[in-house]
């Protein structure tokens, strides 16, 4: 007698484990690639250098040929952001303020001065901050003449003798003279660190 066989379950039962399988194997691969990208990205840095400057937002690299704006962020590959405002005038005569504020966003506390404060600010460098008449080329100031005064600097050097710690950020406040209107003033940030950073640049103007 020919008997009817009932539908089974063992089929679709497979059919699932198999999409289950094929689900995580692709899970697994995502997350491998993932981890390689991630790992040649941490390589390139390593061989780069976690004191290289990234790129600005306005395409400038910070260097003393290419100086970076006002306002601008210089970021190190390490996590460490400075960034320098536009200067202002005082009043109504020729002093003018504005700052320079340094993000610790590294893994550990970093230091950003030298071991006094005369050591960490300069009019002429080199130093962990410089402040100075002229463009970042300029050797001796502007061929005008012209010339600055950094009215705080043993202040601000003061500021930059203690360790910055992680996730922490410390903004210097600068006043300096100019002995004309709209003469540029350069502005240099090299914090120390235990391997090689590179020097950030600004071109500010006196307006």
């Amino acid at each position: 007698m020919d008997t009817e066989e009932g539908p089974t379950s063992g089929g679709s039962g497979t059919d699932r484990m198999w999409h289950v399988g094929c689900i995580t194997a692709l899970l697994g691969l995502v997350a491998l690639g993932l981890l390689g990208l991630w790992g040649l990205s941490e390589m390139e840095k390593g061989l780069d250098g976690y004191g290289q400057i990234e790129e600005a937002a306005d395409g400038a690299s910070g260097s003393v040929v290419d100086p970076l704006s006002p306002g601008t962020t210089a970021r190190y590959e390490d996590g460490l952001k400075v960034t320098v405002s536009a200067p202002r005038r005082v009043s109504h005569g020729r002093a003018y303020s504005f700052t320079v504020t340094y993000e610790n966003g590294t893994d550990r506390a970093i230091s950003l001065g030298g071991s006094s404060a005369d050591e960490t600010a300069s009019e002429y460098g080199p130093a962990p901050l410089v402040i100075r008449a002229g463009k970042p080329l300029d050797d001796y100031g502007p061929d005008d003449g012209s010339t600055s005064d950094w009215l705080n600097r043993l202040e601000a050097g003061t500021e930059l003798l203690s360790r910055l710690a992680e996730g922490k950020s410390v903004t210097v406040p600068v006043r300096v003279t100019g002995s004309r209107k709209g003469m540029p003033i350069t502005v240099e940030v090299a914090p120390p660190d235990d391997g090689s950073r590179e020097s950030a640049y600004w071109q500010l103007t006196l307006d």
